[in-house]
């Protein structure tokens, strides 16, 4: 790891650290050479304004940037490997979107995030037989055609996706809100380490870092932007997918949806986005064609 690398992972470490205040710190500074003299948190809110928010720590309280590094240094005795922005081995399409992560901690085999084509897969936390039955019948040509599943660990549909990459003897990317300490939820932890094992298990967020609720949505960009298109399966009006499949649109990435019964709310939100112009998908070979 070079030294510029370095800073940049501590710099991520820091209370009060958001996408902006790291962005604005190296238009000043392009090589973080003040980090240097940040000891105290005064010191700290100087480099990263709590814009508008309460500070987290008090005015005194002192940083401990040794402290960051042996946390960073422990890492590669946990399996964990950070790709910065500025790495040649960081993924080219999630640069092209916009606010790109700093940095991916990673678990598992890095290898994938090199292998195309990427097809997003996400859905209901609920989703009915129709939508488990989708899966079930639509993945093993994906998979015979070496389509790579991305999908961030929730319950529902993205499990179902992760499990039925692997079952298929496919290859899957798992893409999560928080740290890699703290796998959300609960009932997908024996999934994730099994897939920190033999898949990739992906997070924007130093490993330590607790799920909080806005991680869930800004997550959703990360899982679309790994991609060449995202398809939804089973979505409310007002489900989080919808947000994975805007920034899918935003990024002029290939949207694609199940359609459903008008009876069904679960198909409200997958119907609508057909509406909107996402391609209408009754096989495989609808995907296919676009993403080969």
């Amino acid at each position: 790891m070079n030294d510029f690398n370095e800073k940049l992972i501590t710099l991520l470490h820091y209370p009060n650290c958001t996408w902006n205040s790291v962005f604005q710190m190296l238009k000043k500074d392009p090589l973080l050479h003040s980090l240097k003299h940040v000891q105290t948190s005064k010191q700290l809110q100087m480099v990263f304004p709590a814009n508008g928010k309460p500070s987290t720590v008090s005015s005194n309280e002192t940083i401990h940037p040794d402290s960051i590094h042996d946390q960073i240094h422990q890492y590669k005795t946990n399996d964990i490997t950070v790709i910065t922005y500025f790495d040649k081995n960081y993924p080219n399409y999630l640069k092209e979107i916009y606010q790109p992560p700093w940095a991916l901690f990673v678990k598992g085999d890095i290898s994938l995030l090199e292998k195309n084509p990427k097809l997003a897969v996400v859905g209901s936390r609920q989703p009915t037989q129709y939508g488990k039955n989708a899966i079930r019948v639509l993945f093993p040509k994906l998979i015979e055609h070496n389509v790579l599943i991305v999908s961030g660990l929730a319950n529902g549909i993205d499990a179902l996706a992760h499990e039925y990459a692997i079952k298929n003897s496919g290859r899957t990317i798992g893409v999560i809100a928080g740290g890699l300490y703290h796998i959300y939820p609960k009932e997908n932890i024996n999934l994730a380490s099994e897939m920190m094992q033999t898949q990739l298990v992906i997070s924007e967020y130093p490993p330590d870092t607790k799920p909080e609720r806005w991680h869930f949505p800004a997550r959703n960009r990360i899982i679309s932007g790994l991609s060449q298109g995202t398809f939804i399966i089973e979505a409310k009006r007002k489900s989080g997918s919808l947000i994975t499949a805007n920034y899918a649109l935003n990024e002029g990435r290939e949207v694609f949806s199940l359609p459903g019964s008008i009876f069904n709310p679960y198909s409200l939100g997958t119907n609508d986005l057909i509406q909107q112009g996402a391609k209408l998908i009754t096989k495989a070979e609808d995907i296919l064609e676009e993403i080969r």
